[in-house]
């Protein structure tokens, strides 16, 4: 399996490099040259093996040559065997047509862990078969940071940058960065929203007098390493429910739309999924594409659901070349253009593909604590905001009562615990193994919204390529 960037420029690359590589050197994102397919009866040999089997199963096909079945189910195992709960992501019913795929068992307590901890041990694997060493540079609307420092702190040939928008994470989102003093890692809040942070580090991985001294890597969704891991959770679900023999819907909250490409993906792969759900809070650049076609910037609105206050979704580019007819070098014109004035139109073609499988739905602040409350008095499940802004798409989707919708619960909700007990008059508490957060020391520092500053600060602390 080779990897080919969306823009049609860059050089093809094995499973090892594009994962190493992170974005591609014309600033596409790395997609597989031709997406692996199982037939009805493979899938239906999927059911009943264990989470770290099936992530093997599934994501064999992907690492080709790079990883042998052996070591690729040893670093699954290594990786989900930290998570609580021994399911991994376990299915909880909420009523006969609604469930909730809990993804945040993991050591941060947010579905980017079920990724982020195979790829930090990725990273490892493939930087110990070489002399260089690797800059992570990433940012972060909250989960994706602490997810991403948990796995690769304290390695070596690693160090990490992430970026966060000063005062738009929770403060246990901060603290699960902030908290983490291993020397290779580095925190940088600056001025500014999530989409400033991933506009620099995009910015970085293009900049040639930062690409010549470092060997720059993303832990962000760029990276499709990650998505490839969340590919996974959709086949677990959907075996359960029936699959191949039952289709299943999923409504997915989502800002950067990583998560539910990875939907798509499954799809591909053969998975019988009959809708995949793009649920948006009052940042709905996404909604507004897949409802209008209008993919246009605005002014990101700060909410209860930060992991989703995003203007520009940067998987969505991934989206848009698949179902355009993978034509690189139009896909990059049209991004040129949205880059340069911050609006564009989806074409018929890019319109009509995605309609095939997905619609959306937008969930303002009222309509998320009523999700929030409606969970919690009718089936006595707390839910984070992330999660409510799903499950109010999935209850209005108007489907078959027959296909069961899987909601992704995508974050624990102690990290966003005002914004439950306003809902609901419940606090919920953190985890015992993470219950002493609030009394470690902090250590980050603050930088204006300025590509130069930052970049400075990165070339000032990170070790080069070799």
């Amino acid at each position: 399996m080779d990897y080919i960037s969306t823009r049609g420029a860059a050089p093809a690359l094995d499973f090892a490099d594009a994962t190493l590589a992170g974005l591609a050197s014309d600033g596409g994102l790395y997609v597989p040259r031709s997406w692996p397919r199982f037939s009805e009866a493979e899938i239906a040999a999927m059911v009943g093996l264990p989470y770290a089997e099936l992530a093997q199963r599934i994501m064999q096909p992907f690492v080709g040559d790079c990883l042998t079945p052996e070591r690729l189910l040893a670093l699954t195992t290594q990786a989900y065997g930290r998570f609580s709960h021994r399911a991994v992501t376990p299915l909880v019913q909420l009523d006969a047509q609604q469930w909730l795929l809990e993804l945040f068992h993991g050591p941060t307590l947010a579905f980017k862990d079920v990724a982020l901890q195979l790829l930090g041990l990725l990273f490892e694997e493939f930087l110990g078969r070489s002399e260089r060493n690797l800059t992570i540079v990433g940012a972060t609307s909250g989960d994706t940071g602490s997810a991403a420092i948990d796995a690769v702190a304290g390695r070596s040939k690693v160090d990490i940058f992430m970026l966060h928008p000063r005062g738009r994470v929770s403060d246990v989102q901060r603290r699960q960065m902030t908290t983490v003093l291993a020397p290779n890692v580095h925190n940088i809040a600056i001025e500014g929203s999530f989409d400033d942070a991933q506009a620099m580090v995009k910015r970085m991985f293009n900049d040639a007098a930062m690409t010549d001294r470092f060997a720059i890597g993303a832990v962000n969704s760029i990276n499709w390493a990650r998505l490839m891991a969340q590919i996974v959770y959709y086949f677990a679900a959907a075996l359960q429910l029936g699959a191949p023999a039952r289709k299943v819907a999923f409504s997915v909250p989502t800002g950067n739309f990583g998560d539910v490409f990875a939907g798509y993906v499954a799809a591909q792969m053969g998975l019988p999924i009959e809708r995949l759900i793009v649920a948006t809070n009052v940042n709905d650049i996404l909604h507004r594409a897949l409802s209008t076609g209008d993919y246009s910037q605005s002014t990101v609105t700060p909410t209860t659901a930060p992991s989703m206050d995003i203007q520009v979704s940067s998987n969505f580019e991934r989206l848009l070349f698949d179902v355009g007819g993978r034509d690189g070098l139009a896909l990059a014109a049209q991004m040129r253009g949205f880059e340069a004035s911050k609006a564009m139109q989806l074409t018929n073609a890019q319109r009509e593909g995605a309609a095939t499988l997905f619609t959306s739905a937008r969930a303002d602040a009222d309509e998320t604590l009523k999700a929030i409350r409606w969970a919690w008095v009718e089936t006595g499940q707390v839910i984070d905001p992330h999660t409510a802004i799903g499950l109010h798409a999935a209850q209005t989707a108007g489907l078959d009562p027959r296909v069961p919708v899987v909601t992704l619960a995508t974050a624990h909700p102690a990290k966003f615990r005002d914004a439950v007990e306003q809902a609901t008059g419940v606090r919920p508490s953190l985890p015992t193994r993470v219950g002493d957060l609030f009394e470690r020391e902090e250590r980050l520092v603050q930088l204006p919204g300025d590509y130069a500053a930052v970049a400075d600060y990165v070339a000032l602390h990170a070790t080069p390529r070799v």
